[in-house]
């Protein structure tokens, strides 16, 4: 039964089924299955085959979004019956992610957020528009390994370096690793800014992450 409705999660995400994922998460709940497992075997998995799939140019960046938006609505049941249990899904890091102040551009920092919990990350999404003294507030109080800065104008990249000069100035850049990511960023821009690296897609944000926490 357990591996019945791990596969039918897999085809659900396979196949941009969003309502069903609901139901089948909500069946993992009633029949009492891990849904640490359901989420890992399920879903997890199977979004990081289809991340695989775009980064050789198998799958469109539309698969890749559906995809992303099954697994979403899958975890957040699954993840509600994990905090009821008290149980833990081993993490790789913490990681905060948000689109800098004056860019209210979100497709691919959820498609990155996704991702990054399908690696085994804790992520929290701070949304867009988000001021620069927030993330440094955020950096200070929830003490992430890693910190996600999205841009996805030339107007606003500049609120990147930004942020990382108030890091600097109120001593708290050595404490986090920094990943910048938009369409305008550069390798020159993130060497002038200081940061640690950058994700040119979702793919390589997460390849970026995993490396920086030494995992691969």
């Amino acid at each position: 039964m357990k591996e019945e409705i791990f596969s039918q999660l897999r085809d659900a995400l396979f196949f941009f089924e969003i309502e069903k994922a609901r139901e089948l998460a909500e069946k993992v709940v009633e029949l009492g299955i891990d849904p640490v497992e359901a989420l890992e075997e399920g879903l997890a998995k199977p979004l990081r085959e289809v991340g695989n799939r775009f980064e050789t140019g198998e799958a469109f960046i539309t698969e890749l979004i559906a995809s992303a938006e099954v697994m979403e609505a899958g975890s957040e049941i699954l993840n509600k019956e994990i905090v009821r249990r008290g149980a833990n899904r081993e993490s790789v890091g913490k990681f905060l992610i948000g689109t800098v102040k004056g860019d209210i551009h979100s497709i691919g920092k959820n498609i990155v957020a996704t991702l990054l919990i399908a690696s085994g990350f804790e992520v929290i999404d701070l949304g867009t528009d988000v001021p620069t003294w927030t993330f440094v507030e955020k950096v200070k109080e929830l003490e992430p390994d890693i910190l996600g800065l999205s841009a996805l104008m030339t107007t606003t990249m500049v609120k990147q370096k930004e942020i990382i000069g108030a890091l600097m100035d109120l001593g708290l850049r050595s404490s986090v690793k920094i990943i910048v990511g938009g369409a305008p960023v550069t390798k020159e821009w993130v060497e002038a800014i200081g940061a640690d690296a950058a994700g040119f897609d979702a793919g390589s944000a997460v390849q970026k992450a995993l490396s920086l926490m030494g995992d691969t």
